[in-house]
C-alpha cells in the first residue's frame, strides 16, 4: 500500500468488548517486590552469618554464579521457555515490518541508548551522590537490563493490547534466538566501555547456564510432552502446574537479592529512586519509538500495539543472574537490575493504558 492510498481510522474498540486484566500476581508484582525488599533487607540484617554462607555457594570457585539463585532462576526461565514454539518462526514473512521495528529497537536502540543514559545520569548527574564506582556499577546493571528483551511479560502485554497471537510467538522465539548470540558480545561491548572489567567467560557461562539451558530444556519438554500427551493437555494442565513454581521461584529469587543488598539498600535509599529515573526515561522513549516507527511503516495496531510494549520491556530474570554472575549478588550492578523489576510493571501498564486510549490511529488495511 502507497502513502497515496493510505487511510488513517482512529482506533474505536467495540463497547462491548471486556475490559482484559492481568492476573492478581502480575497486576501486583511491584507490591509483591516490595514485600520481598522489605523481607530480604530485614532477613539480611537479622541473619548475616546465614546470609553470607549463601552468598558463598557458587557454580564452583571464583565462578560468582550464585548456586541458589541460579536454581531459583532455572524453575522460573524454564515454564517460559516451555510456551515458546518455534515452529511460529514460519510466519516471520507475515506483516515483516513489525517485526523488523520492534528488533532494530531491542538491538540498535535499546541497549546503546540506556548506555547514553547511564553515562548521563550516573557519571554526570548523579556522581556526587553516588561516587565512581558506584556509578560504574549502576551504569553496567541498566545496560544488562536493557540488553536482555522481555520474554515472559510479552503475553501478557500482547493480551491487555488485543495484540495478534501469532506475532507475538513468532516475537518471542526471534528474540531469544538473536539473544543466544547478541547478548554476551552487546553486554560486554558498552560495560567495558562504561569503565568496568568485563570477565567474558564468566558472562559466556551465564550466557551458557542462563539461556542455553532452560532453553534447551524447555524446548526438548514441550516437544516431548505434547507429542506423549498432545498441544491441549499441555497447554492446559502440563503449562499451568508450572505458573505457582515460578512464581514463587520468581518471589525467592527476590528476597534472597534484597537480603544480599540488604546494607547497600539501608545504607544508600536514595539510590534506588535514583536508578529507576534513566529505566523510566528508556520505557517511555523506547515504546514511543516503536509507536511511532509502527505507523510510519502502516502497520496494523494488532501487531503494533503490543510491539510498542515488546520494545520497552526487559528480560529481568536474566538480567539479574547476568548481574550477579558477573559482579555478584551484593553489586551495585545487581542492584539497579533489581529496581528495574520494581518499576517495570506500573511504568508499563501506564504504556499500555496509553495505547488504548488514544492510540495514534492505525492504518486500515
Amino acid at each position: 500500500m502507497t502513502a497515496a492510498t493510505t487511510t488513517l481510522t482512529p482506533p474505536n474498540p467495540p463497547q462491548t468488548t471486556p475490559t482484559k486484566r492481568m492476573n492478581a500476581f502480575e497486576r501486583y508484582l511491584t507490591a509483591w517486590v516490595a514485600v520481598c525488599m522489605a523481607a530480604g533487607v530485614a532477613f539480611g540484617r537479622l541473619a548475616p552469618q546465614f546470609i553470607a554462607w549463601l552468598r558463598g555457594v557458587e557454580f564452583g570457585s571464583g565462578s560468582q554464579i550464585n548456586a541458589p539463585i541460579a536454581v531459583l532462576i532455572w524453575l522460573m526461565i524454564v515454564p517460559m521457555m516451555m510456551k515458546i514454539d518455534f515452529s511460529s518462526l514460519a510466519g516471520v514473512t507475515r506483516r515483516p515490518m513489525g517485526l523488523l521495528a520492534t528488533l532494530f529497537v531491542n538491538w540498535l536502540v535499546k541497549p546503546f541508548s540506556m548506555a547514553l543514559l547511564g553515562w548521563l545520569f550516573f557519571k554526570v548527574l548523579f556522581l556526587p551522590l553516588i561516587g565512581e564506582e558506584l556509578a560504574k556499577q549502576y551504569t553496567a546493571g541498566v545496560i544488562i537490563l536493557a540488553a536482555a528483551p522481555c520474554t515472559a511479560m510479552v503475553f501478557v502485554w500482547s493480551y491487555l493490547t488485543d495484540g495478534d497471537p501469532a506475532y507475538t510467538l513468532v516475537q518471542v522465539a526471534v528474540n531469544d534466538l538473536i539473544m543466544l548470540v547478541l547478548f554476551a558480545p552487546i553486554v560486554g561491548l558498552l560495560v567495558g566501555v562504561s569503565g568496568l572489567t568485563v570477565p567474558f567467560n564468566v558472562l559466556l557461562l551465564a550466557v551458557a547456564i542462563f539461556i542455553v539451558v532452560p532453553l534447551a530444556v524447555g524446548v526438548l519438554t514441550r516437544t516431548a510432552v505434547i507429542r506423549a500427551k498432545g498441544r491441549e493437555w499441555f497447554e492446559r494442565t502440563f503449562l499451568p502446574f508450572f505458573q505457582p513454581v515460578a512464581v514463587i521461584a520468581l518471589l525467592a529469587t527476590l528476597l534472597l537479592i534484597f537480603a544480599f543488598q540488604a546494607d547497600n539498600i539501608l545504607n544508600n535509599p536514595l539510590h534506588v529512586g535514583l536508578i529507576a529515573v534513566p529505566i523510566l526515561i528508556q520505557v517511555y522513549f523506547n515504546s514511543s519509538l516503536t509507536y511511532g516507527l509502527m505507523w510510519l511503516l502502516g502497520v496494523p495496531y494488532q501487531v503494533a500495539a503490543p510491539g510498542a510494549l515488546i520494545g520497552a520491556s526487559n528480560f529481568f530474570e536474566l538480567a539479574v543472574a547476568t548481574a550477579i554472575a558477573l559482579y555478584g549478588p551484593g553489586s551495585g550492578a545487581a542492584l539497579a537490575t533489581v529496581v528495574g523489576v520494581l518499576v517495570e510493571v506500573p511504568v508499563m501498564v501506564t504504556v499500555h493504558a496509553s495505547d488504548r486510549r488514544d492510540g495514534v490511529g492505525w492504518l486500515a488495511k
